[in-house]
């Protein structure tokens, strides 16, 4: 499957419309969560009314991709009950999107309580999950990729490797990864004395197969670091962004930022301040981007020179 070289772009999060000037940006792509467009799974329609227009008015300015947190993939429901078939499939098909994203973590129709649920990293998970995938993939006609994620605990019974899993589960599935470089950071920070390794983790798992890259920041709260979207990207994540870029070939970088994190605790939104800290990680990602690949392969340059 062919993946287009979209560019440097943001994630759609309904948590920032209304604040944060989408329309107003040179955005070579827009990531769409499906979760927060999809109508709900006992209702006929398949997106939420008070959202139509606006994703309508999205996908005439910027080349969307699709991204998918509480389908129920890897969960245990029959896969043509959860909400990644009913909802997530046709909105892909809807929206034209060149790919898929999805999250590493259970979730089923009944618990969505998917960030603290890591997949088992085991064989027999490997063989389960990649039938699951290589299905899935198949129904939405377009590359299905899996997003690593971060996690507190490892899920009991797991017997190898998260990069080891994830390198089987492609290999099985035909499927492909989306790469979070700040969760990677988040585990290495979680788990550096359990030997975790970001370097490892960059080595084994098959690098020509990344089709998207996620940038995004976050903090320490009560001795654990948290993957909250809350915060610029850091330095050493901008840094593996380079490594990765010299590597691989990903079709977009897409930043994320979260409007409830950036309210965490007793802060408030500073709404300027964080504009031009979004606008400023555009900008150094665009820059890396540019220096790996040349100004002239992002999509809006393109659409400039056309």
């Amino acid at each position: 499957m062919r993946v287009p070289r979209l560019g440097v772009g943001l994630q759609f999060n309904p948590a920032l419309i209304g604040w944060f000037p989408f329309f107003e940006q040179s955005l070579d792509a827009i990531e769409v969560l499906f979760d927060s467009v999809m109508a709900p799974l006992d209702g006929p329609g398949l997106m939420l009314p008070s959202v139509t227009d606006m994703i309508r008015e999205v996908a005439t300015r910027f080349p969307i991709t699709g991204h998918s947190n509480y389908g129920g993939d890897f969960g245990f429901d029959d896969l043509a009950s959860t909400a990644a078939v009913r909802r997530h499939v046709p909105l892909a098909k809807r929206l034209r999107v060149p790919w898929v994203s999805n999250h590493c973590f259970y979730s089923d129709t009944s618990w969505s309580n998917v960030w603290s649920s890591p997949l088992q990293f085991s064989r027999a998970e490997v063989e389960r999950l990649a039938l699951r995938a290589r299905a899935l993939q198949t129904f939405y006609g377009v590359p299905l990729a899996h997003e690593n994620a971060a996690y507190y605990r490892t899920c009991p019974g797991s017997g190898m490797p998260e990069e080891e899993f994830l390198a089987r589960l492609l290999e099985r599935s035909g499927t492909y990864l989306h790469l979070d470089l700040h969760n990677l950071y988040a585990n290495a920070q979680n788990h550096h004395r359990s030997g975790y390794s970001i370097a490892r983790f960059l080595d084994t798992i098959p690098l020509d197969r990344v089709i998207c890259v996620h940038m995004a920041g976050g903090r320490w709260i009560n001795e654990q670091y948290h993957d909250l979207h809350d915060t610029q990207v850091p330095e050493a994540v901008w840094d593996l962004l380079d490594d990765v870029l010299s590597r691989a070939n990903p079709g977009a970088v897409i930043l994320e930022y979260e409007a409830e994190a950036l309210r965490c605790g007793s802060e408030t939104l500073d709404t300027a301040r964080t504009i031009d800290g979004i606008l400023a990680d555009l900008d150094r990602g665009r820059t890396a981007w540019d220096r790996a690949y040349g100004h002239a392969s992002r999509r809006t340059i393109q659409e400039e020179a056309a």
